[in-house]
């Protein structure tokens, strides 16, 4: 793999990770248009993120592992 790809292959590993505040409203709006109620769809949010979180560290110990 050429280091331009892995470069962009990172760049957009770290735009997944780093979601930004227009990112999460436009999610929360598209929650809450599926029928989830303002507090169902932010809990949704929140879990998604407390998720990722809780699943960071085993994902960056596979990478060292490769």
């Amino acid at each position: 793999m050429r280091h331009n790809e892995v470069v962009r292959n990172q760049h957009e590993e770290d735009l997944l990770e780093n979601p930004t505040e227009e990112e999460i409203i436009c999610l929360w709006r598209s929650l809450q248009s599926s029928g989830l109620s303002e507090d169902e769809a932010w809990h949704a949010i929140l879990t998604g993120i407390a998720l990722d979180a809780a699943f960071a560290r085993s994902k960056n110990l596979t990478r060292l592992a490769h």
